[in-house]
């Protein structure tokens, strides 16, 4: 999943972005709410952290923006203010979830996945299809009962393939959701996950998931 942290404390935006990219997040960050909307503008998120306090547009200014554009990504606010009225403001404006900082980052975790769940295809935190099983809370994928080991990168997309399964996603679809902003990786980077993906998920198996839409990308679908 790829995740936007607006937080204008750069040691804890360092600290939190650290934390999600090693859970298997694709972040993109900034300092400001200016800059929040930049990201915005240009791509998908499947969530968004703001800090309540930022300088050139803060947390509630973006999310109202975000909200009256008719963006429902979901979003969780950080503040280090424990008011009751801020936190009603924040939810008013469309907020997901709040927490207060200090916090614990399993705490974190933890309230980014019930909220990217929720908004997801799949409510369940167990995805599936056929014999294939992702846990999404403990990242094991299992098929016809046996683990199967993934790279972070090729979990990320396996997961983002199953929840959406049987839609075509292209090529770029993915990376954008994959890979941040940073990315400098070569054309046929997915076509290589997906050759990967495919030898560990497919591979001995008589039903096939993972196909190739010739000319489209790439779909995750029980049969031909």
């Amino acid at each position: 999943m790829r995740l936007l942290l607006a937080e204008d404390e750069k040691d804890l935006n360092r600290i939190i972005t650290k934390k999600l990219v090693s859970g298997g997040y694709s972040v993109d960050s900034c300092y400001d709410g200016e800059e929040a909307l930049l990201y915005l503008s240009s791509a998908e998120y499947d969530g968004i952290i703001l800090d309540v306090m930022m300088p050139k547009a803060d947390g509630f200014a973006v999310l109202g923006k975000l909200r009256a554009q008719g963006i429902h990504t979901p979003v969780l606010m950080l503040t280090a203010r424990d008011a009751v009225e801020d936190r009603v403001a924040g939810l008013d404006l469309g907020a997901n979830d709040y927490l207060v900082k200090p916090f614990a980052f399993a705490e974190l975790m933890a309230r980014i996945r019930a909220m990217t769940r929720v908004a997801g295809k799949q409510s369940d935190s167990t995805l599936k299809a056929a014999d294939l099983i992702l846990d999404c809370a403990s990242h094991k994928v299992t098929r016809a009962g046996c683990e199967i080991a993934l790279s972070a990168r090729e979990y990320a997309i396996l997961e983002y393939l199953m929840r959406n399964k049987d839609i075509v996603l292209s090529r770029e679809k993915i990376e954008n959701n994959i890979w941040n902003f940073d990315y400098e990786g070569g054309t046929n980077v997915v076509d290589v996950y997906i050759s990967y993906l495919r030898r560990k998920i497919d591979n001995g198996h008589e039903v096939k998931l993972i196909h190739t839409v010739r000319g489209s990308g790439y779909v995750l679908r029980e049969g031909k």
